[in-house]
């Protein structure tokens, strides 16, 4: 009988990739935004898909440092370097996570709210939903409910989505949506919302259409939201 090694081949490939991943994620941790930059470029050349290398080397470790953050383990600055080398990876990633996958046909108007000045959640939701065919207007962070109104105004979306990270925020959400119902648009368009503090029931008391946990599943939920509007 002869000795089959696939099995051998596929361990070592999954060891490989795990590896690569690892070094990211430890590389994001240090703050060493060009190593991360290098790494998802030679990770990209090596075959490995970019939505694994987001998921599984550089959200992981920005997701450590949110925990460190939260239990006052370190400080605001360490949070910034690690936001830097996020972005050195995500630098990479952009060009082909933004390049249309499918064809999903609409709109969304998108900021983080007022008050809130954190964009890389806010930033990976809008290379998935651009990836997934959607015409996308960033409205950048720090957004007034006014700035949402002629935002709406003016692109007419289906969907506002709105972004934020901080506790202290949330309420800009619901007054967005009593904004828009001040200027009879409520109904012209669906609202979704997402970030850190937000869930589904504080979703469901603003009156919502829909909410999001992280990134990955924003395009599922757009889907939904706009098969219910036809």
């Amino acid at each position: 009988m002869l000795y089959d090694d696939s099995d051998n081949t596929e361990i070592e490939v999954y060891t490989r990739v795990a590896e690569e991943l690892d070094l990211i994620t430890e590389a994001l941790l240090n703050g060493q935004a060009n190593r991360v930059k290098m790494l998802t470029q030679i990770a990209i050349e090596n075959g490995i898909k970019p939505m694994t290398i987001l998921e599984k080397g550089l959200l992981p470790g920005m997701q450590v440092i949110s925990d460190k953050f939260k239990q006052n383990m370190i400080y605001i600055s360490d949070v910034l370097i690690a936001s830097r080398a996020m972005h050195a990876g995500l630098y990479v990633l952009k060009p082909i996570l933004s390049a249309p996958q499918q064809a999903l046909r609409g709109r969304v108007v998108i900021g983080t709210v007022a008050g809130d000045l954190h964009d890389i959640g806010k930033n990976l939701v809008v290379m998935m939903m651009r990836g997934a065919g959607l015409d996308v207007i960033d409205l950048g962070v720090d957004v007034l409910p006014e700035d949402f109104i002629l935002a709406v105004e003016d692109y007419q979306p289906e969907i506002v989505a709105m972004s934020a990270m901080l506790t202290t925020t949330l309420p800009m959400m619901p007054e967005t949506i009593r904004e828009l119902e001040r200027n009879g648009l409520r109904d012209q368009v669906k609202v979704i919302i997402g970030g850190g503090p937000a869930t589904k029931d504080f979703a469901h008391v603003i009156k919502a259409d829909g909410f999001a946990m992280d990134a990955t599943e924003v395009v599922d939920l757009v889907e939904q939201v706009l098969a219910v509007g036809k």
